[in-house]
């Protein structure tokens, strides 16, 4: 067994394109568990990244074991209006129960990127609009109407020229409007709001062309950035102001990360449409662009439409993580613990001068690396510090733009002693590359 898999280890270069398999920490494992990966060397790990944000219940939580076993004894495959059955019908209804304001009607599809076209889609269909907004920093998928909004990092666009159907605005930039006591001076941050739209309708596009805004309420891959929500309730008021439908990319917010089922409820906005996905199945590709029934209703059949979205297995799964996160009450477990691990990170801080500052909503956790001599991004360290991190016994991801945020998103069943252990781990690495700098 051993053989076969290092022989197929040496081939992955030739077998998988780097643009899927050169990632990091490629990290060969066995098995997955709760808060944990098994590794190939027999170590186990602390997984502080949930699959990037996928398995917010844990890594195979029991219950959505059962759940896909279940759902294999009776269907498999099941291409919807084709044929119905109950998964689909059930988790539609029960996400119209737990969704924001009036969304209330779904399309699944099987990724994240796919609910963003569906959203862009739908906007531009029912508007009879053709443009987008979108805000600089966010991350939206790599397909290309999908890329056409995505500007976390250039390198992501490069070659690929997106339509120029869409434009940008910045997003909220906690250096321009935050304190040195982490206050935030909100009206500063509004009014430059309203003057980045003002130039834009001015210089750029008239409003009456622009279908719908899109953003994401916590910026992501981007950084780990949470505006102020009156800066996100501003951008609700000018889209309504214009008749442009707003649309949040909840693609890695939802579905209790952010201490509530989703960040729209956690700020108190509601958008017109929504794309959500990740944490939705707990590891089975599903996602769903979410609408209000009647903006949805104005999307007629053969508008969009798809062969696998809405997987009857998936949605089970689905149905089987809704149920986990309401029945181990997780929503209360992501802000205590999220509360827990940002005091300890605090603490961290103190003692190593590379971290310059917390962001934090739920478990939903950005700590920011910059060289303590000249201030700036440090995407380099942040790679090391990782690879000690792992070393140590704790997988952590990156993000910013610049690669210099260690992520921090462990599934929302991580206890407070889990979460201790992760920041020891982390303390000692942060300890051993000061040491490698002297």
């Amino acid at each position: 067994m051993s053989k076969d898999w290092n022989a197929l280890s040496e081939k992955m270069s030739e077998r998988l394109a780097p643009s899927m398999a050169k990632d990091h920490p490629n990290l060969p494992v066995v098995k997955e568990e709760g808060c944990y990966y098994w590794g190939r060397d027999g170590k186990k790990y602390l997984d502080f990244t949930s699959g990037i944000a996928v398995t917010n219940v844990g890594h195979r939580h029991p219950k959505v074991v059962e759940a896909i076993k279940n759902a294999a004894d009776e269907l498999s495959h099941g291409p919807i209006g084709v044929i119905q059955y109950e998964s689909i019908l059930r988790l539609a209804d029960e996400l119209a129960e737990i969704m924001p304001g009036d969304i209330d009607c779904f399309f699944f599809g099987n990724s994240g990127t796919e609910a963003i076209e569906g959203a862009l889609k739908l906007a531009k269909y029912v508007t009879r609009r053709q443009y987008m907004v979108s805000f600089t920093g966010c991350f939206h998928g790599r397909t290309m109407g999908s890329l056409g909004v995505s500007t976390s990092k250039s390198k992501y666009r490069r070659y690929l020229q997106p339509d120029s159907l869409t434009y940008q605005v910045p997003y909220y930039r906690p250096a321009d409007f935050e304190n040195e006591d982490g206050t935030v001076r909100e009206d500063e941050a509004i009014r430059q709001l309203e003057r980045d739209f003002y130039n834009l309708f001015k210089y750029y596009v008239s409003p009456d062309e622009v279908a719908g805004v899109i953003l994401e309420p916590v910026l992501g891959e981007g950084g780990y950035v949470m505006p102020p929500a009156s800066w996100l309730k501003k951008v609700r008021d000018i889209c309504t102001e214009h008749g442009m439908l707003l649309i949040f990319d909840e693609v890695q917010t939802g579905f209790g990360r952010t201490g509530d089922w989703f960040a729209a409820n956690t700020f108190g906005v509601t958008p017109d449409i929504m794309a959500v996905a990740k944490g939705i199945a707990s590891g089975m590709p599903l996602s769903a662009t979410a609408a209000n029934h009647k903006l949805m209703q104005q999307w007629p059949m053969g508008s969009h439409a798809t062969t696998f979205g809405g997987n009857p297995i998936a949605c089970s799964a689905a149905l089987a993580t809704i149920d986990v996160i309401k029945e181990e009450k997780l929503l209360n477990n992501t802000i205590r613990a999220g509360e827990h691990a940002v005091h300890g990170i605090r603490k961290l801080k103190e003692k190593h001068p590379v971290i310059s500052s917390i962001r934090h909503l739920g478990l939903m956790i950005g700590i920011e690396i910059t060289n303590p001599e000249t201030g700036s991004p440090d995407g380099e360290a942040v790679l090391r510090i990782l690879d000690l991190a792992l070393e140590e016994g704790v997988l952590f991801y990156l993000c910013g733009n610049e690669g210099e945020v260690i992520r921090m998103i462990p599934p929302l069943t991580v206890t407070t002693e889990q979460i201790d252990n992760g920041l020891r781990a982390l303390d000692k690495a942060l300890t051993r590359f000061a040491e490698e700098k002297k």
